[in-house]
């Protein structure tokens, strides 16, 4: 984690790291003005809080109750040396705690990190740069050690040089890479999350059989995410980006919708079309870039080869980002190495939904075969160590597709999890599903896992496939686990070079009549390759481009961000736009305008219902305003301290409504319930003198919201190199 430090007044100190702030400061007796906790007072209180943390995660996972758990930690510090010091962590647990949670209770707060660390012993690294931010050495310490050479099945360069590569083309990026956090609960079986140091929503995780090969799928998704724009899917991109020679690509074209709105000539072909609007209700309005917002450029779209005969085919950027998120994409060392990755996902996904789907029981991998496998086999029956009934499946469906499949039961929850894994060798196919099954997982982490279920109306709704894609956190059916499997076993095998690989997963697709569109980037000097297969590989109903297209924040996107300057027709016309729009009131304003707001910012915490009521009492329309503070009441995610506001509004409210009852009359109790400086933005909110308590300035140029702008620092670097690349 990268943390800026800025030198305030006095000794004061102010350390910013991902969305926060952190104030230090010295006592009086060490010149100080003792106006905040000393930095190293920050470091003994980060101990005491990582142990609490978890025997909190401890208690959660098998609800226990921590109201009456208290924790302290004093350190004694050596009269002969203040840096030889104890830390003694005491807690106190109520009678009623058994003993084998009091013993689990106690070895989760040996789990801290911060005691970890501290024991283990940082290396300290001190030194100049020229500039901070220009400075882009990347973060990684998993460099891989000696000179060695260490190939996997899949991969046509070794580890260590793929590791170099990837790592040297993020650093000319000017993109500090770090390592968030690794996991290892079993043998074989490593995972970790790495992120972009100044813009830590641009984030990957990788996983593996050993820390590189890990490391590797990290970096590898990571470079495949900037040279696909995933990272920056559904954001604003600003203003500046969207006017300037080209907003995606130097190769992008527009295209103006036809005067009645129709789909401009150009865009897809006969096939995607009958997929992508076979009821002529896409419009070209529906396919307006998200990220730019400029209509009048009209529709960006990007072009694809057709695999079939090599014709370009161009595809809004628009129906990209709504249907596909990131399935079809990565990088590899070679582009037969990136395809067969991108084929292998895309079969993945798509089988995994038809057996979610259709409820279909697939047979096992015989042990005969998984003991081919020991570093496999071994992973397994760790997990069975711990108490989690593992069943190894074939999901190939009768040897067609190169898919298997590993799933675990958790006896504590009843929960589980189907993981999937695709690769044309049975080995890395497995492999995959296995680590897949524990990326970024504790097992403390696996009693979050939703029971099966005999209801094939959840399993089947939409939006459960897109749980599966997202974290595979969807709901399967009972049938799955039936012992009468529907399909032979069979030990497939799609083996050979990543050449011959890619071309067996293409010929498969074409044996379905699947058309196939293929881009490939270079520019970021790793080739990447995105692969669409239209009726097949898409995420999200292609229903969402006229009914749920994100398109939707061009509505409503600069009226929001500019609310304080809006008058109130301006401000009547924008309430009614949100009522008509049927858009659910507890969606967040983050996703509806694509604005990375700070989470712990009202903005951040914004949501379209608590937006209408802001905009309600600015007009003075106290009635609705009331409706819409009880129903927030009812229901919200917001902060203690947003909800007391709101409580404070919903009193002052129905006050100002009920001509038997005088405001003057309540102030003075409720000051006392809510204090002077609540009740004063209040009681400015109902009587129309503050407006829009809680939401900072801003508008279309993004003046204060530090998160999102961090995020188009990060793109302005991408476009930057494509510009530059474009001009040789």
């Amino acid at each position: 984690m990268e943390i800026k430090v800025n030198f305030l007044d006095n000794l004061r100190l102010e350390a910013k790291f991902d969305d926060f702030t952190v104030i230090t400061d010295q006592p009086i007796r060490y010149k100080g003005d003792g106006s905040a906790p000393s930095p190293f007072d920050y470091f003994l209180a980060s101990s005491a809080l990582c142990a609490a943390y978890f025997v909190r995660v401890y208690c959660l996972a098998r609800n226990i109750p921590t109201e009456n758990i208290r924790l302290s930690q004093n350190n004694i510090v050596d009269p002969e040396d203040r840096y030889n010091q104890i830390f003694k962590i005491q807690v106190e647990l109520p009678e009623d705690i058994s003993d084998k949670d009091r013993e689990g209770i106690l070895r989760s707060i040996d789990r801290c990190t911060v005691k970890k660390v501290v024991q283990t012993g940082p290396v300290f690294q001190i030194e100049t740069v020229e500039s901070l931010d220009q400075d882009a050495q990347a973060l990684l310490m998993a460099k891989p050690e000696g000179e060695g050479s260490t190939y996997i099945v899949g991969k046509d360069l070794p580890l260590e040089q793929t590791i170099a590569n990837m790592t040297a083309i993020l650093a000319d990026l000017g993109m500090k890479i770090e390592i968030a956090s690794w996991r290892n609960i079993v043998p074989h079986v490593w995972s970790l999350h790495i992120r972009d140091a100044a813009s830590p929503m641009c984030f990957t995780n990788g996983k593996g059989s050993t820390k590189e090969s890990a490391l590797c799928s990290a970096l590898g998704e990571f470079i495949e995410r900037l040279s696909c724009n995933f990272f920056y899917n559904d954001q604003f991109f600003g203003e500046e980006i969207a006017n300037s020679d080209f907003v995606h690509y130097p190769n992008e074209k527009w295209f103006q919708p036809g005067p009645a709105d129709e789909l401009p000539e150009g865009i897809l072909d006969d096939y995607c079309l009958a997929i992508y609007n076979p009821d002529d209700e896409l419009c070209g309005s529906n396919l307006i870039d998200t990220n730019s917002g400029n209509s009048e450029r009209g529709i960006c779209s990007l072009p694809f080869v057709r695999q079939s005969d090599g014709e370009v085919v161009y595809f809004p950027s628009n129906l990209i980002e709504n249907l596909y998120l990131s399935n079809g994409m990565s990088a590899g060392n070679t582009l037969y190495e990136a395809q067969v990755q991108c084929l292998s996902e895309i079969f993945e996904r798509a089988v995994k939904k038809q057996i979610i789907e259709e409820e279909i029981a697939l047979p096992d991998v015989p042990l005969s075969v998984l003991e081919k496998y020991p570093h496999i086999l071994e992973g397994v029956k760790a997990l069975e160590e711990q108490g989690f009934p593992i069943l190894v499946k074939d999901a190939s469906l009768g040897g067609k597709f190169p898919v298997a499949c590993v799933t675990l039961m958790n006896p504590r929850t009843g929960g589980v999890f189907a993981s999937f894994g695709a690769h044309p060798t049975l080995e890395v196919a497995l492999e995959r599903s296995l680590t897949e099954l524990l990326q970024g997982r504790s097992f403390e982490g696996l009693n979050d896992l939703q029971p099966p279920t005999f209801n094939g109306l959840a399993v089947t709704e939409p939006n459960n496939f897109v749980e599966h894609f997202i974290d595979s956190s969807g709901v399967i059916s009972w049938r799955f686990f039936s012992a009468r499997a529907d399909y032979e076993f069979c030990e497939w095998d799609f083996s050979g070079t990543n050449e011959e690989e890619a071309t067996c997963l293409f010929s498969i697709l074409k044996e379905m009549d699947k058309e196939v569109y293929m881009a490939v980037y270079e520019d970021l000097g790793a080739p990447v390759c995105r692969i669409l297969v239209p009726g097949y590989s898409e995420v999200y109903p292609v229903d969402d481009l006229v009914w749920d297209n994100t398109n939707k924040a061009l509505d409503y996107r600069e009226d929001i961000l500019s609310i304080h300057t809006l008058n109130d027709d301006q401000l009547v016309d924008l309430a009614e736009r949100l009522e008509e729009s049927q858009l659910d009131d507890y969606s967040d304003i983050i996703t509806l305008i694509g604005i990375e707001f700070d989470e712990n910012t009202v903005w951040g915490q914004l949501t379209i219902l608590e937006l209408k009521l802001l905009i309600y009492l600015a007009l003075q329309q106290h009635e609705e305003a009331l409706e819409r503070v009880e129903r927030f009441l009812q229901y919200n995610t917001n902060t203690v301290e947003r909800g007391l506001f709101y409580r404070a509004v919903n009193a002052v409210l129905e006050i100002t409504l009920d001509d038997e009852l005088e405001l003057d009359d309540y102030l003075p109790n409720l000051k006392r319930m809510f204090g002077e400086e609540v009740m004063k933005a209040v009681v400015g909110s109902v009587n129309g003198e503050v407006r829009f308590h809680g939401l900072t300035p801003t508008s279309m140029q993004l003046e204060g919201l530090d998160k999102h702008l961090r995020l188009i620092e990060s793109y302005k670097k991408l476009h930057a190199a494509r510009a530059a690349r474009a001009r040789h």
